[in-house]
């Protein structure tokens, strides 16, 4: 069993992916040997230095994925989970606990994604919970935020963000937490990669919130995610304050995503 994610060494970038609704468990197993096989023809361990890959499948994928993970040059790829639950147990029908996800080989948790905000009623008070209830467990709580296209039309993009991540970075108290910055417009099958100067400005004001709250910046990593391609990854890459990438379908091939992990190691 590795270290706990909450406290190893901060690498110098990150990549990961989050499958949704995709994918079975024989799928989730093949990719996982794929990118197994990607990392072998690298030098095994060797593969990526200083990128922390990791990727988030399904609920029940997570245990085959994990397992297949582990091998020479993957078994450093944390295995994620889409949600969880803020009680360790209980009578609630249909959800998962931190416990249980951990149980099954999780990580690290996404929490608070735009999908989960406006579909399931999740709100910041709910995600900061959460953020607590993965920390207290010693996973890595993973928290997205973003604004929509009509927030950023009346300028309230730094706003709407701001106050997502305050919520999830006051419940970690100061513990690692990864900001995954998600524009809800930029974002699923309708959406429009961002160009770089959309996203600089939220990442700096996101930035300037850790240093607001005394925090290492190494300890709460910004990521990007939003129609992130292969093409358009060097540029976000290179926007001030971007630790690194959380990619959607992009990735969902095990090329793909050993593409991005290519160029973040580069």
């Amino acid at each position: 069993m590795s270290a706990s994610p909450a406290s190893t060494p901060a690498p110098r970038r990150w990549v990961g992916t989050s499958w949704k609704m995709t994918k079975t468990r024989a799928e989730g197993a093949a990719w996982a040997r794929a990118l197994a096989a990607a990392a072998a023809e690298r030098g095994g361990e060797a593969a990526w230095a200083g990128v922390q890959p990791f990727v988030v499948p399904p609920a029940t994928a997570l245990s085959q994925v994990a397992e297949a993970l582990d091998a020479p040059g993957t078994r450093r790829v944390l295995v994620g989970a889409q949600d969880a639950h803020w009680e360790d147990s209980g009578a609630w029908t249909g959800e998962l606990s931190v416990p249980q996800l951990a149980d099954a080989g999780a990580q690290l948790v996404e929490l608070g994604h735009s999908e989960r905000r406006e579909h399931f009623a999740e709100t910041d008070e709910r995600v900061a919970l959460k953020v607590s209830a993965v920390l207290r467990h010693g996973l890595l709580p993973l928290v997205c935020v973003g604004e929509t296209a009509q927030q950023r039309a009346a300028g309230r993009s730094a706003d709407v963000v701001l106050t997502q991540a305050r919520a999830a970075l006051d419940a970690a108290g100061g513990q690692r937490c990864v900001l995954a910055y998600e524009p809800v417009w930029a974002i699923g099958e309708g959406g429009r990669e961002a160009r770089p100067e959309e996203v600089a400005p939220v990442v700096d004001a996101l930035a300037g919130l850790v240093r607001e709250r005394g925090g290492d910046p190494a300890r709460h990593p910004v990521l990007y995610g939003g129609s992130v391609t292969v093409q358009g990854a060097p540029g976000v890459l290179a926007v001030p304050g971007v630790d690194g990438l959380f990619v959607g379908r992009t990735a969902w091939r095990a090329e793909g995503f050993t593409a991005l992990l290519d160029l973040a190691a580069g």
